[in-house]
């Protein structure tokens, strides 16, 4: 009998506060999908800073003839091939350095043509002697670029000296900024839809005050006789869960998916951790509202 009563009771106060409710769950699923999508991202970002760490190289660009780099005034007509073998001798000499692998204008010209496909005119335009021979030289810690390129920069021969890691430092951060406004915005929802929940819970307590003023008369418990506005708060919650699990799931499949294909293939997130990051968001959004509520409830109403 009792639980019968409960359940009209929140029935009803979900039924005469409709669009309030409404709002509770529009805000409650758009604040934890923010927050759900910036939990995705950084568990993506340290998938593909993983992925990519054994991929960073130092490219070391030797002098061609008459380079305009100031590095090459003292091989003006370039680098030979026992002047080249010698540079990769020396770079496989330092501590840091797993391997060093030459790359002749043949293959440069090919790898030109895979990164520029998408501009036909770019690839039209240059041809194999236009590009530099380098040495393509990989650590073996990732973080100890720094050395290797000082090192290279002093050696006869070089051109100039790239380091992949600082290219891809520029993505990483922009993720990183991507991940932290989402959070933020998440954040901003989040309290938006606390004080969203403590309106809409204050507004079903004076609607129902006669009914709530009779059961204290006959002896209601103050726990029982909040338990039916809680309720509402965490069925508000748990259906703004589940629209955010919707979104969550539609961004990975149509964002997630798509972009990082693009970068890393072997890096994509898993669904395991989407599951991870749909069950956190639906754990934090019941227990804002069922918090929410029962805050909103002891310091508004003297039951």
């Amino acid at each position: 009998m009792r639980a019968n009563f409960i359940l009209s009771e929140v029935w009803i106060g979900l039924r005469r506060n409709l669009t309030m409710t409404i709002a509770v769950i529009v805000t409650v699923a758009v604040a934890m999908a923010l927050l759900g999508v910036g939990l995705m991202i950084n568990a993506q970002v340290g998938l593909m800073k993983t992925f990519w760490s054994d991929k960073v190289e130092v490219s070391v660009y030797l002098c061609k003839k008459d380079s305009p780099f100031q590095t090459c005034k003292a091989t003006p007509k370039g680098v030979s091939a026992a002047e080249r073998g010698q540079l990769q001798q020396q770079l496989g000499a330092l501590p840091q350095v797993a391997q060093v692998l030459f790359e002749d204008q043949a293959m440069a010209f090919e790898n030109f043509k895979k990164t520029q496909s998408a501009n036909s005119i770019l690839a039209q335009v240059v041809e194999a002697k236009d590009l530099p021979e380098s040495l393509r030289v990989k650590l073996k810690d990732p973080e100890q670029y720094q050395a290797v390129i000082d090192a290279a920069k002093g050696m006869k021969g070089v051109s100039t000296v790239i380091d992949q890691r600082a290219q891809l430092e520029n993505f990483f951060g922009m993720l990183e900024k991507l991940r932290y406004a989402a959070l933020a915005v998440a954040l901003i929802l989040v309290l938006a839809a606390i004080l969203l929940i403590g309106n809409t819970v204050r507004l079903s307590a004076f609607n129902r005050r006669r009914e709530t003023g009779i059961m204290r008369l006959v002896g209601a418990s103050n726990l029982y006789i909040q338990l039916p506005f809680v309720m509402e708060g965490m069925i508000a919650g748990l259906i703004g869960g589940v629209v955010a699990a919707i979104m969550l799931i539609v961004a990975k499949v149509f964002l997630f998916e798509g972009t990082t294909s693009a970068f890393a293939v072997n890096s994509q997130l898993g669904w395991d951790s989407v599951a991870e990051v749909i069950t956190l968001t639906m754990v934090i959004g019941v227990v804002i509202c069922v918090l929410a509520s029962f805050v909103t409830l002891r310091r508004y109403l003297r039951v």
